[in-house]
C-alpha cells in the first residue's frame, strides 16, 4: 500500500482550526490520528508545513494531506481456516474457537487469528499507521464466539464509538457451578488487577479497578449446574468469568477462577460468545450475529442434562 494525497480548500467563507477542517474533510480518520499527522510533519497550508493542530485556516486556503503506508508491524499472515459469519468492505465477523489466542503476545507469536486474518485477506488496509486488521474488542484464548474485526481506519474509528458507548449488544453463554442468588440479576463489581497475583484480575473495592457491569438470566436448571445467558455492558478482562465466582457459582472448566475439581469433563471453560448485535458503518438499523454453540460444548451440555 503506498503513500496517498489528498488535498483540500476550505470554501466555509470562514476561518476553521486546522484539526477541526481535517476532520470534516477525512472522515475516516480520528481527530487524534490527524493531529498525529500534523505533527509529524505530513500536513501543509498552501505549500508550507503547518505548525499545529490549532492554527487557522482562512476561507480560500488550500490544505495538503500526505498519508504514509502502513508500518509493517512484522506480523505475517498464516493459513488458518476462519469460521466467517459475515464480511463487506468495512468488516469481518469471524466465529473464533476456542484455544485460538486473539493477537501475537509473548508465547503465541504465531496461530492467532490476526495471523489467521492476515493469511485470509493481506490486503486489509492498515489501522492507527499498521499494516494489522483493526482490532475492536477481543475474547480470551478457550472463549468461543463471535468477534468483529475492522478492515479500514473508518470502520475502526464507527466500530470502536459503538463499543464505547456501550451500542452493542453482547450476548454469552456460560455454564456454571451452582446457581447464583436469583435466577436473574445484575453485577455491578469493579476489576482490577489481583494484587497477590499480577497476571489475574480479580473483583476490587470501586475506586481501585474498572467500573465493570453486567446482566444475565437463567436458561436452564440443572441439579449441580445452571446454564446463564450473559449481557456485559462493559469490556473488561476476564468480566464474565469473575463476575461468576463473585455470584459464588464459578464457570464450569474455568482453571483460573472455577472449581480447582471440575465437576464435568471438559477440556476448556464453558463460555461462549453466541451473539452480537451492532450497527454497522453507513447503516441505521442494527444486525444480529450468531454463532451456534460448539459441538465440544453441545457435549458438556448433553452430559449434565443426562445426569439430571
Amino acid at each position: 500500500m503506498s503513500e496517498r494525497i489528498e488535498k483540500f480548500q476550505n470554501n466555509a467563507g470562514k476561518a476553521e482550526r486546522l484539526d477541526k477542517f481535517l476532520v470534516a474533510s477525512l472522515p475516516e480518520f480520528s481527530r487524534a490520528r490527524l493531529q498525529g499527522l500534523i505533527e509529524g510533519g505530513f500536513v501543509s497550508v498552501n505549500g508550507v508545513p503547518a505548525k499545529k493542530s490549532g492554527q487557522a485556516i482562512d476561507s480560500g486556503f488550500e490544505v495538503e494531506v500526505r498519508i504514509p503506508a502502513p508500518v509493517p508491524s512484522g506480523l505475517t499472515g498464516e493459513d488458518i481456516p476462519l469460521d466467517i459469519i459475515f464480511e463487506n468492505d468495512d468488516l469481518i465477523v469471524v466465529n473464533k474457537p476456542a484455544g485460538m489466542v486473539v493477537h501475537p503476545a509473548a508465547g503465541h507469536a504465531s496461530g492467532t487469528l490476526v495471523n489467521a486474518v492476515l493469511g485470509y485477506d493481506p490486503d486489509m488496509e492498515g489501522i492507527g499507521g499498521e499494516e494489522r486488521p483493526g482490532l475492536v474488542h477481543r475474547l480470551d484464548k478457550e472463549t468461543s464466539g463471535l468477534i468483529v474485526l475492522a478492515k479500514n481506519e473508518r470502520a475502526h474509528n464507527w466500530l470502536q464509538d459503538q463499543f464505547r458507548l456501550r451500542k452493542v449488544e453482547k450476548t454469552y453463554l456460560a455454564l456454571v457451578d451452582g446457581k447464583p442468588p436469583t435466577p436473574s440479576g445484575r453485577v455491578e463489581a469493579s476489576i482490577g488487577r489481583d494484587p497477590s497475583q499480577r497476571k489475574k484480575m480479580a473483583i476490587v473495592p470501586a475506586g481501585k479497578g474498572r467500573e465493570a457491569v453486567s446482566e444475565y438470566k437463567t436458561l436452564e436448571t440443572f441439579k449441580e449446574h445452571t446454564l446463564l445467558e450473559f449481557h456485559p455492558h462493559t469490556g473488561r478482562t476476564h468480566q464474565i468469568r469473575l463476575h461468576c465466582q463473585f455470584l459464588g457459582c464459578p464457570i464450569v472448566g474455568d482453571a483460573v477462577y472455577g472449581k480447582r475439581n471440575f465437576t464435568v469433563q471438559t477440556k476448556r471453560h464453558f463460555l461462549h460468545a453466541e451473539k452480537l448485535k451492532i450497527i454497522l458503518p453507513g447503516e441505521k438499523e442494527p444486525r444480529t450475529f450468531v454463532a451456534d454453540l460448539p459441538g465440544e460444548l453441545m457435549n458438556v451440555l448433553d452430559d449434565v442434562r443426562r445426569l439430571e
